[in-house]
């Protein structure tokens, strides 16, 4: 048996088993997912938040083609029990909806029983973002600061500076080929949610650092590997310190590892990289569509938050520098 193939028998075994009829209502859905090019992420977690609802209708002897209204509140009750987050429930909730809907077009059930069901308000929230000058001591650490190892630090500020000249997530950073690299034309294709491909384009800096890191420390990290020109080290972009590819889980530590040696602000993570590339970007005076499509959203209103972001700098910069800007009698902060 191949390694795939005991993976996926090993996962089939842990998974709870569902009656017959939710399980297959179940599969349907999720292929249904596939379809429409799910990513696998969305797709582990789907399966994961409908299985433990259908599993929760289950022990309780529930149909799950028509839970009462009572048995969905005492559901979410549970949830609130374990003091998950209303995020979190939410993201339950929202997989759990895509079940019925799906279950109701197919003409598996008579009525939503989702519908009219309210996620939980989630707090207005806007996402960290660094300043101009913390976004550059942050992705300038690895070319200031001594290293060890290197090949690892013209790699991690080849990394760093791709994040922030690009604002790509994590994965897609992880994911990146060689042959999707344009050093002369400073552009590169990534594969985005929903397998959705998008170009991009980076600067100098960036151009600079990928230059290094590919004429100097990735032929040094691949020989580590006595098999890498066997396998998808050969053409993965960025490589680990074994020369095999760097994972999204690897990339987020090797981020993370910076933000803590400089001491990066509270909650600075990968994914601050990309808010701070977005709200520079608008600051500076870019068009919203023109974010919106180098972010990759599929929708206009998921990028309008970093127009709340970029109002919150210009009022705080007309605070720090207008002398009648109402800090107090005389218009000054009284330092």
């Amino acid at each position: 048996m191949s390694a795939s193939s005991s993976e996926r028998v090993k996962e089939s075994a842990d998974r709870p088993r569902l009656p017959a009829a939710s399980s297959e209502a179940l599969e349907a859905f999720l292929d249904g997912l596939r379809g429409r090019n799910a990513s696998p992420g969305t797709l582990v977690e789907y399966r994961r938040h409908a299985t433990e609802f259908l599993m929760f209708l289950s022990d309780r002897g529930a149909a799950w083609q028509s839970p009462d209204r009572a048995t969905v509140r005492t559901y979410l009750s549970t949830l609130a029990e374990r003091g998950l987050a209303a995020s979190s429930v939410a993201g339950r909730l929202a997989a759990i909806r895509s079940l019925y809907r799906h279950a109701l077009r197919l003409g598996r059930i008579d009525r939503d029983p989702m519908a009219g069901v309210r996620a939980p308000r989630r707090p207005s929230r806007l996402p960290r973002v660094l300043s101009v000058d913390e976004a550059e001591q942050l992705v300038t650490a690895p070319k200031r600061l001594a290293a060890r190892d290197e090949a690892l630090a013209r790699r991690d500020a080849a990394m760093l500076e791709l994040l922030y000249a690009t604002g790509m997530r994590i994965s897609e950073l992880a994911s990146l080929t060689i042959d999707r690299v344009d050093l002369r034309r400073r552009r590169l294709r990534v594969i985005g949610k929903g397998t959705k491909e998008r170009e991009l384009l980076f600067g100098d800096p960036a151009a600079s650092a990928l230059r290094g890191y590919l004429d100097t420390a990735r032929p040094v990290l691949a020989a580590r590997h006595a098999h890498a020109t066997a396998d998808r080290g050969s053409v993965a972009l960025f490589l680990n310190a074994t020369g095999t590819p760097l994972s999204a889980r690897g990339a987020r530590m090797v981020i993370e590892r910076w933000v803590a040696v400089i001491g990066a602000p509270d909650r600075t993570s990968p994914h601050t990289l990309r808010h701070s590339f977005a709200t520079h970007l608008l600051e500076g005076g870019a068009d919203l569509r023109v974010v919106q499509e180098l972010l990759g959203h599929a929708n206009l209103q998921t990028t309008q938050i970093y127009t709340h972001l970029s109002d919150a700098a210009l009022r705080s910069a007309y605070r720090e520098a207008h002398p009648r800007a109402g800090r107090g009698p005389s218009g000054r902060s009284g330092r």
